[in-house]
């Protein structure tokens, strides 16, 4: 049976699609999830924290499974898992229901994104189509972004905040059915050597320890019994999985490929981007509604200019990098960051939003992709090309798992710095705007540790191949 290559990229694009924009789609429904099932303000920031670090502690298993079980068997796999969770958390009755579905349906994305990245690598042959395909689904997973916040606004404001999820359920379901006829399959590599799930549960374990420590903190206190041992056990499963890697044949991590200079502050870029980006999209999601009195829609509009200067800033930066290459371009996005959250750190409850929230939002949203673009690019430029996708993996999974612990630090000094002003004698609203200026302050000395480790990247002038490999969305 004869399949369009581009017909199977418009299933595997949509895809891409549905997982991106439940990033986004997600938080301007949290103050009403808040209110529906009754999160604790701390508690809340699992509902994002256990999809990312789920999502970003298996996407290198997903890689593998998909070599060793097939990409297209592995692709439907993680599709029906994405979609029977997504309707599982849009039934849930209670915070602990919801945030388990969050985690499993973050496993589901990891499943079927790598596993639609090395399908489409496959159907398009290196050169002028690959390059194509790769637009067409970066552009989607950029756009998945960016209406997701509209979308759910729209969605809560006109039904419920249970819809932000209970809408993947008919496009996946439509997904499902049409892979088949659409999508090749693909013979299984025999020659793969394991399969490291060991090393995927305890490094995504060890986070998560580390993370429930880090927003257990703030109600227990730091020297709590509960928040050391969750710590320490954090400590010992990460120690155990760094071991696991160095001695597994085929490692999740190639401890190997972080002795690269450009990989490793790559890495690091990332991972303090996400930190910022999840911190400052959960803080201010909050605020435009619960300080500023917004609708979920208004939000979600509110956040558009950010979306659009992503987008702008995409398309611009690639011909910077060729011309000026990563480590410049990499810093300037980082300033852009420090500055943009300081400028939205001085926003209130009151006050024009045209003037006081857009150009943070807007410059924030340029900034974000000027570090992103250069450091996955940079990230394959001293790899062997067999490597440039586990590399290109490596740095997608810092992305994730930095985001989930940047934004359990943020989440919970922005809790203490609320509380203490409520305690104080402070009114509620003084209170949100006092934690949501603590919270964007942490997240800028994330963007301003990004310059540092920027500053220390080599300077890489790539080459339009290398260009190609490593612009692939995180």
């Amino acid at each position: 049976m004869r399949r369009s290559p581009w017909a199977t990229l418009t299933v595997l694009a949509l895809a891409q699609f549905i997982v991106v924009l439940d990033v986004t789609i997600v938080n301007v429904a949290l103050p009403d999830i808040q209110r529906d099932l009754g999160f604790t303000t701390d508690g809340l920031q699992w509902v994002i924290s256990a999809y990312t670090l789920l999502f970003g502690g298996f996407l290198l298993l997903g890689g593998r499974a998909s070599d060793l079980f097939g990409s297209r068997r592995v692709f439907v796999t993680g599709l029906v898992l994405f979609g029977a969770t997504s309707l599982a958390g849009g039934l849930a009755p209670s915070p602990g229901w919801l945030i388990a579905a969050r985690a499993v349906q973050g496993l589901g994305g990891a499943l079927l994104s790598p596993a639609a990245l090395s399908i489409l690598t496959v159907t398009f042959e290196h050169g002028r189509r690959r390059t194509i395909a790769m637009g067409v689904w970066g552009g989607l997973a950029g756009l998945g972004g960016t209406l997701g916040v509209v979308a759910g606004g729209v969605l809560v404001d006109s039904a419920s905040w249970r819809w932000v999820f209970i809408v993947n359920v008919p496009i996946v379901v439509a997904l499902v059915a049409v892979t088949p006829l659409f999508v090749r399959p693909f013979t299984p590599h025999a020659d793969q050597r394991g399969f490291d799930l060991l090393g995927a549960v305890l490094g995504t374990g060890g986070l998560l320890a580390v993370v429930y420590g880090v927003v257990r903190a703030e109600p227990v206190g730091w020297s709590s019994a509960e928040v050391i041992g969750c710590l320490a056990a954090g400590a010992v499963l990460l120690a155990a999985f760094v071991a696991v890697e160095a001695r597994a044949a085929a490692p999740l991590v190639p401890l190997g490929l972080l002795r690269s200079r450009a990989l490793s502050t790559a890495g690091g870029a990332l991972a303090l981007n996400g930190a910022a980006f999840l911190s400052m999209f959960f803080l201010t999601a909050i605020f435009l509604q619960q300080v500023r009195g917004g609708s979920a829609l208004r939000a979600g509009v509110e956040f558009l200019p950010m979306g659009g200067a992503a987008i702008a800033a995409a398309v611009a930066t690639t011909p910077l990098v060729s011309r000026f290459g990563t480590r410049s371009i990499q810093v300037v996005g980082a300033v852009l960051n420090v500055v943009a959250l300081l400028l939205l750190a001085r926003a209130g409850a009151h006050g024009s939003y045209v003037t006081g929230m857009m150009p943070g939002l807007m410059l924030f949203g340029v900034g974000i992709i000027v570090v992103s673009v250069p450091a996955q690019i940079a990230a394959v430029a001293e790899v062997k090309p067999r490597e440039a996708g586990a590399a290109s993996g490596v740095v997608s999974a810092f992305y994730q798992v930095g985001g989930a612990l940047g934004l359990a630090v943020v989440t919970t000094l922005s809790t203490s710095r609320t509380n203490a002003v409520a305690g104080g004698g402070g009114s509620p609203v003084d209170a949100l705007v006092a934690g949501y200026h603590r919270g964007l302050i942490v997240a800028a000395v994330f963007a301003a540790a990004t310059t540092v480790v920027t500053a220390l990247a080599p300077r890489v002038a790539p080459t339009p191949e290398q260009i190609a490999s490593g612009a692939v969305p995180a």
